[in-house]
């Protein structure tokens, strides 16, 4: 990293960095950025990433690099206004093992089998700070084009096969 995330201060380099950090950071990355109290208002993820604070935003990072390599994101467009900060991206990566998604009780929901294919898809995200650290985030995700591009949808009858066993091996393994 070109920057050590404890020596920024601008809002908006802050969350692009929370980005940078998703591909590769790790707790203590998480812990220069987020609020003890942050939290992520997305909630498709395992449990471990509906908690509060740096810990429950690194999961998340952990979560999507379980599923995907070379993740990357490119930002476009910045803009702060007080306390919160908005970014348009274009997220990036391979899908190369299993992304499972989880309903709101913290069960599998999906899985979706690797295809090996590559993704870019666009992404809005929404941060809010307090303390000089993010305490809330959520975002607008172009999930529609992304499950296109990897071969999610439209589904052949081979791949809704693979995802019920992928399916079936994550609650499996979830127990």
């Amino acid at each position: 990293m070109s920057q050590h995330p404890t020596t920024l201060t601008d809002p908006k380099a802050i969350c692009a960095h929370s980005l940078e950090i998703m591909a590769d950071g790790d707790l203590a990355d998480f812990e220069a950025l987020a609020h003890p109290e942050a939290i992520d208002r997305e909630e498709s993820g395992p449990p471990a990433t509906r908690g509060t604070g740096p810990a429950a935003f690194h999961a998340i990072a952990l979560w999507l690099r379980g599923a995907f390599s070379d993740l990357c994101w490119d930002v476009h467009h910045m803009a702060a206004d007080s306390d919160l900060v908005a970014i348009r991206s274009t997220w990036s990566g391979r899908h190369v093992r299993p992304f499972v998604t989880y309903d709101d009780a913290g069960a599998v929901a999906q899985a979706m089998p690797p295809t090996g294919k590559t993704f870019a898809a666009t992404q809005s995200h929404w941060f809010r700070l307090a303390d000089g650290k993010i305490i809330e985030h959520w975002a607008n995700r172009d999930d529609l084009a992304m499950a296109q591009q990897l071969g999610w949808i439209p589904p052949s009858p081979r791949y809704l096969a693979r995802m019920a066993l992928a399916k079936h091996r994550a609650r499996t393994a979830a127990r």
